[in-house]
């Protein structure tokens, strides 16, 4: 039988608290608990909104009293509040704010592209979470099925979406036209690059339809942006901390258009992860900085252009009718090979859609499967069926 302790400990006067589980341990500070009580008094039930106001919560709330049974762990804080937490919502919380935990890097060896089926997609959710979880891991998936139509993509579109709308309008044609407004209506080949980084927010996914790819070239180009920078960072820390720090300006203008923002090539977040990579070569703008930092910033932004220009990083694939590639733009440099249409024709459709609503279809999809899934299991942690467990703070006694 395990005692107590075992299972629960509290330190610096209450105000921490410790639960060892099979997988490991989980501490967590008191005020951190008490803002998020799941009970109808703190958090709505409706909407997970905070009815209380947590800046008006006491800086050294304690926990009093602790006791777990099973999952249930049910804790008294100093304010008087009494609330009930599972123990595996606690875990999944403070696990899931590690995006990068579920991502594969990956290089020109890929062994498999990473691939679905439009049909499955677009009928059945296990599919489509399927299709939304190799998008998270790789950057990317090839689509296959999609109808050879101009709005082909529209449907399984508005099953993620909504469709990002630009000065463009919303899916538009990518093919050779004369007097092109932008490179990518050219025969010219593309190098590597994220889309619209002069736009603020940057359209987070890009899809791109084949209709037709009769052309000789045309191949596209990917490149893993966050392997490229982790490459830099490994090989070249010094460029790599220049690309975090410098930020370029991007701009696009004309007759009826001003978009302007700015940004770092490698975007980092609070915990040191890789969150965003720009690179635009025809639409950067570096402003007049001091000399020495220019230099720093022409050598380190070349270092990072062998690389995302080299073969070692770089998948090449042709797409044919009937395919379409939807592309992480905060991750994934994408180009293209020039081509020659000798009479044939290379005519691709490109659509945007925006990070929050992908990332809460996957959310969402992924949790009805976790529920599902666990409805036929228990609610244990750690496979134990373990006495409750109850311990009273001190002054001073688990220091």
């Amino acid at each position: 039988m395990t005692s107590a302790s075992d299972h629960l400990s509290l330190t610096s006067q209450g105000q921490q608290l410790r639960v060892n589980h099979a997988t490991g341990t989980l501490t967590l500070e008191a005020l951190w608990l008490r803002e998020r009580a799941p009970d109808a008094n703190t958090l709505d039930p409706q909407t997970g909104q905070r009815l209380i106001e947590a800046a008006e919560l006491p800086l050294d709330l304690a926990v009093t009293d602790a006791t777990r049974d099973g999952d249930r762990l049910a804790l008294t804080f100093s304010d008087g509040h009494r609330a009930c937490y599972s123990l595996t919502a606690l875990i999944a919380e403070t696990r899931a704010n590690d995006e990068h935990a579920g991502l594969t890097l990956w290089d020109a060896t890929l062994d498999e592209v990473p691939h679905s089926d439009f049909t499955a997609a677009l009928d059945d959710d296990t599919a489509l979470l399927d299709l939304l979880e190799r998008l998270h891991r790789f950057g990317f998936v090839k689509v296959t099925g999609v109808p050879a139509t101009e709005d082909g993509m529209q449907a399984l579109i508005h099953r993620i979406g909504p469709l990002r709308r630009t000065n463009w309008g919303g899916i538009a044609d990518v093919k050779s036209v004369a007097n092109a407004y932008d490179l990518t209506m050219t025969q010219r080949g593309l190098e590597p690059h994220t889309d619209n980084p002069y736009r603020d927010p940057i359209p987070g996914y890009i899809w791109l339809h084949c209709l037709s790819n009769a052309a000789s070239g045309g191949d596209s180009t990917l490149v893993d942006g966050f392997q490229a920078a982790e490459c830099l960072r490994r090989d070249a820390p010094d460029a790599f901390t220049c690309l975090t720090q410098v930020a370029p300006g991007f701009r696009y203008h004309d007759d009826t258009t001003r978009l302007e923002s700015e940004g770092p090539l490698i975007e980092l977040d609070s915990r040191g992860h890789i969150a965003r990579v720009r690179f635009s070569n025809r639409t950067e703008r570096v402003p007049a900085l001091e000399g020495e930092t220019l230099k720093r910033y022409y050598a380190a932004r070349q270092a990072f252009y062998r690389l995302i220009s080299g073969d070692a990083l770089t998948l090449h694939l042709k797409l044919e009718p009937g395919q379409m590639l939807i592309m992480d733009n905060y991750r994934l440099l994408h180009g293209r090979s020039a081509f020659q249409l000798d009479g044939g024709v290379r005519h691709m459709r490109q659509g945007y859609v925006d990070r929050d609503s992908t990332a809460s279809r996957r959310l969402l999809l992924g949790d009805r499967r976790h529920l599902e899934a666990s409805s036929s299991a228990g609610p244990s942690v750690d496979g134990e069926s373990p006495e409750p467990a109850t311990l009273a703070s001190t002054q001073g006694a688990y220091s």
